[in-house]
């Protein structure tokens, strides 16, 4: 294998906490609940999927099952509808739904799995490029930078940029154009086995990790460096 796709989140970032994003929406709103109030609403938002990155919907509303289906299509999609699943927990004030959704497009809400520098910057020692491919409503560019790990990546394609979401294998074909590499000598690294599994129709690998807290998956992107030249 000569070049590498990686997916964003659950791959090589992971999204804070349920809890943490409501208490950093209410501290940038200016609002302060009771301890109760707080660990109960954060519940509700996560049974409901409304952060994004985090634990999927238990259940999809019927008025928004169609929404959900092409979410990743477009920037206004996205905040449509991880907002109307937020918007299905009462909050104190309703401008918080907006408020949330964009706290969780701060870098400060997304940290990079332990061995993600590690990885990317030896991808880059050894001259291999790197390409992240992510079905997404936003421009995850300014966390990797906040972070410190764009220097290591060489192209973006996003779903919402293009148009087109994973598992639909136009956007690994772009991914591999951006990057000059063959499909049949590109990995693709992701934890969505139906989304990130589709870039095998175009001849890619895949290696799949498990969206886990940053915590608890120390070190599951280092076999990547074991599959290329």
């Amino acid at each position: 294998m000569t070049a590498v796709l990686f997916d964003f989140s659950g791959t090589l970032f992971r999204v804070e906490s349920t809890e943490s994003w409501l208490r950093g929406a209410l501290g940038a709103a200016g609002l302060r609940l009771p301890e109760s109030e707080v660990v109960s609403a954060a519940r509700a938002l996560e049974e409901a999927g409304a952060l994004p990155g985090g634990a999927p919907p238990r259940r999809v509303p019927d008025e928004l099952a169609e929404l959900w289906q092409i979410r990743d299509r477009s920037a206004a999609l996205h905040r449509a509808a991880y907002t109307g699943l937020s918007r299905r927990v009462p909050l104190p004030d309703p401008a918080l739904h907006d408020v949330l959704y964009d706290r969780h497009m701060a870098p400060a809400a997304w940290q990079p799995y332990p061995d993600a520098a590690e990885v990317l910057r030896a991808l880059r020692e050894r001259g291999v490029p790197v390409g992240v491919v992510s079905n997404i409503g936003w421009d995850p560019r300014p966390v990797f930078r906040a972070h410190g790990l764009d220097r290591w990546v060489d192209a973006y394609v996003l779903s919402y940029e293009h148009g087109v979401q994973k598992p639909d294998p136009r956007l690994f074909s772009v991914a591999c154009e951006a990057l000059g590499a063959d499909p049949r000598r590109t990995v693709m690294v992701g934890d969505d086995r139906r989304a990130d599994g589709g870039a095998a129709a175009l001849g890619c690998r895949v290696h799949f990790v498990d969206h886990l807290p940053a915590a608890e998956r120390p070190g599951a992107l280092r076999p990547v460096l074991d599959l290329v030249a």
